[in-house]
């Protein structure tokens, strides 16, 4: 074989071998279980922020709770929390409610790993509002509890700085969280098997201040769920979980605000509920109806009154109490409204 076949015959096998490393495609990225959108400077800033709870009750945000939250944050990176969802709070935040925040960002924690994130983790050390979004509380208890995202929440609050929550995002708040681990369950089912299998309650979550020995609800009177809290609160008791149980229970479109000293008010169309309980109930068993002697309420029907979470008392508002027998909720008020 002359010079040149040789030449050829090379370059033909070397193509050949070559051929499969160039038509290999490029390997994809792993995906880190997380996406992460942000308005404004993407940089870190420090301002002085004022320590803070908002308890919203879901449906539409109200926007002077909103800006109550950004004015504790003392204008700096305010930070969305979420498992599923978009990015349409950043716009909200960052321009449409006419205040000045650093930024806005939302992180969509879509899987577990993504809780143990360096990124995920300083993103949310970082803020000085953090806000959670509604959603799946199932999500949040199963992913995040136990997780330095716990850790940094209670970081935050440990900062003085103002954290807030709506629906899912304020069902996790308190002590005691319906984690709907088995989806959710309505009053008539609650009050009717209080050991239904969808009345799962989860402890050992978040330690906030003000909000220990407190179970939260949220789409209160529009979804008819003074029942199914008055059946959790007797589960708790039932169970030896506490020996005393208290309750905020916040309806759509409304949002409770606690400063640092437990004064609390409300911003919306309300009304807000706080109950209080400390007696084991009669009849509290699997596939029996709820007897239970019930909760001290106080309702929070205007804007003008408050209530006390360090002392649990309230101020311009009605006070009231409801028992359940035979899985049926009664109520001293006028008329014998529930709410």
């Amino acid at each position: 074989m002359d010079a040149t076949k040789l030449l050829v015959s090379g370059l033909i096998v070397l193509g050949l071998l070559l051929m499969p490393v160039m038509a290999r495609p490029a390997a994809a990225k792993a995906d880190p279980g997380y996406e992460y959108f942000v308005e404004g400077s993407p940089e870190d800033v420090q301002t002085d922020t004022s320590p803070g709870f908002l308890l919203a009750g879901g449906s539409t945000d109200q926007d002077a709770a909103m800006q109550w939250l950004i004015e504790k944050s003392g204008d700096g990176d305010f930070v969305v929390i979420r498992a599923s969802g978009t990015d349409a709070y950043n716009p909200y935040i960052y321009s449409e409610l006419g205040m000045s925040v650093d930024s806005a960002a939302t992180l969509i924690i879509k899987k577990e790993r993504a809780a143990y994130d360096p990124f995920v983790i300083d993103r949310i050390q970082e803020a000085e509002a953090l806000f959670i979004a509604g959603g799946n509380q199932w999500d949040y208890v199963r992913d995040w509890k136990g997780t330095p995202i716990e850790d940094a929440i209670h970081e935050l609050v440990a900062n003085g700085v103002p954290v807030g929550g709506t629906s899912a995002g304020l069902a996790i708040l308190g002590e005691f969280v319906f984690s709907a681990e088995h989806e959710t369950v309505t009053s008539p089912q609650a009050l009717k098997n209080p050991y239904h299998p969808s009345v799962a309650i989860a402890t050992d979550f978040l330690q906030l201040a003000y909000l220990k020995g407190v179970i939260t609800d949220s789409h209160f009177v529009a979804r008819d769920r003074m029942g199914r809290l008055l059946t959790f609160m007797a589960r708790i008791l039932n169970d030896g979980m506490a020996n005393e149980v208290k309750a905020i229970a916040v309806n759509e479109k409304t949002a409770l605000a606690v400063e640092a000293d437990g004064s609390a008010r409300f911003f919306g169309q309300g009304p807000v509920f706080f109950l209080n309980a400390d007696t084991i109930p009669a009849v509290c068993e699997q596939a029996k109806p709820l007897t239970f002697d019930g909760a001290a309420v106080y309702k929070l029907d205007h804007e003008s009154d408050t209530f006390d979470l360090g002392s649990w008392t309230g101020f311009g508002g009605t006070g009231y109490n409801l028992w359940v027998i035979d899985g049926e909720v009664y109520s001293d008020q006028e008329g014998g409204s529930i709410y």
